[in-house]
């Protein structure tokens, strides 16, 4: 006689219930990442659109010089796919009326958003809001900054960096899912040169520091420099291209300014390691992730790099350059660093309140 062996109901029934468990536990986080990667990369491929569009527009000539944000958004759809423009007076037919918006994710009511001003962007000429829905299903609201100004021989924009040609040009606040939900920043909902939106400054937050959205700062001149330095707490004024300066400017004052420790702390939560202080020498045996940089509003595209500037200003520089310290983020490397404020390819962000 052959004796068959088998499972019993008893024990099909514990096993379909554990793989029901572990299913149940690990589903979600699956889900939830890939919605995670999903709103990253679709900011991402907004971004480098919306860097290719305003490329052009530089090389055309056509950049700078608007008297009104409406008049940039008609030039702007000229080289992107918008296929709804909204004005001021009906903002929320191109955008949600309420989104969440920083660590504490507030809620905030977007019929109260018009200006520029709304956006944080006190250091900007007041300009009117215009709503835009693009034809990838991104919906969005875009400020033209009226002091960007583009040199007409050599095409150069006095406020902007070279990643990412005309960025400073305008905020945004753009949703890659519409109208559909979250509406959460660091999720669907992203933000281009907005330091904070309806009175929440703190976009996000690493162990317990406050820090607002990260801008490219635009320059400021040396007239300027010397008559906000005391306002400011500048030490020294040096030349008519002061990014370091202008990131001072835009946060309100050195002592808004993040130190090169709480920079180190941005790193370390990009570079997913713990390896790196405030004055750490190069350590290239880590990978910038970009998802984690977007996530947090940085400008990136795959294998860029950028730099975070600190409230440390050199002063009585022998060569008389104007220093100041900040971190470089590059993908498999970074350093920090005591440069010329004339550099143009950098970020910053503020302290929050």
């Amino acid at each position: 006689m052959i004796k068959k062996k088998g499972f019993t109901l008893a024990e099909v029934l514990i096993t379909l219930a554990i793989i029901g468990v572990v299913a149940a536990m690990t589903i979600p986080t699956l889900i939830q990442n890939y919605q995670k990667h999903a709103w990253n990369t679709a900011s991402m491929v907004f971004q480098r659109k919306l860097g290719d569009a305003l490329t052009v527009m530089n090389s055309q000539g056509t950049l700078a010089g608007y008297s009104s944000t409406e008049d940039f958004v008609a030039e702007l759809a000229k080289h992107m796919k918008i296929s709804k423009i909204c004005r001021n007076n009906d903002l929320m037919s191109c955008f949600s009326d309420k989104v969440f918006w920083g660590t504490e994710n507030e809620e905030i009511d977007m019929t109260k958003v018009k200006t520029v001003k709304d956006f944080g962007r006190d250091d900007w000429e007041d300009t009117d809001i215009i709503g835009t829905m693009f034809a990838d299903g991104t919906t969005g609201l875009i400020a033209y900054n009226k002091g960007c100004r583009q040199d007409p021989y050599s095409n150069r924009v006095i406020t902007t960096s070279k990643e990412g040609i005309g960025t400073d040009c305008l905020a945004i606040l753009y949703d890659t899912t519409g109208f559909k939900t979250p509406n959460t920043q660091q999720e669907d909902l992203r933000g281009l040169n907005i330091k904070s939106l309806g009175g929440s400054s703190c976009a996000f937050e690493i162990n317990g520091i406050c820090f607002t959205a990260p801008f490219t700062p635009a320059p400021i001149t040396i007239a300027e420099c010397e008559k906000l330095k005391d306002e400011l707490q500048i030490q020294e004024c040096h030349y008519d291209d002061d990014y370091w300066a202008g990131a001072v400017k835009t946060c309100g004052g050195v002592n808004k300014m993040p130190t090169m420790a709480q920079i180190a702390e941005i790193a370390n939560y990009i570079f997913n390691t713990s390896d790196i202080g405030a004055y750490t020498d190069k350590i290239n045996n880590v990978t910038l992730d970009y998802n984690k940089a977007a996530d947090l509003g940085f400008t990136v595209t795959q294998n860029s790099s950028f730099l975070i500037w600190s409230n440390e200003e050199t002063t009585n520089d022998p060569d008389g350059l104007g220093l100041a310290s900040s971190r470089d983020f590059y993908p498999t490397e970074t350093m920090w660093n005591n440069g010329a404020r004339f550099f143009d390819a950098p970020q910053a962000v503020c302290l929050g309140d």
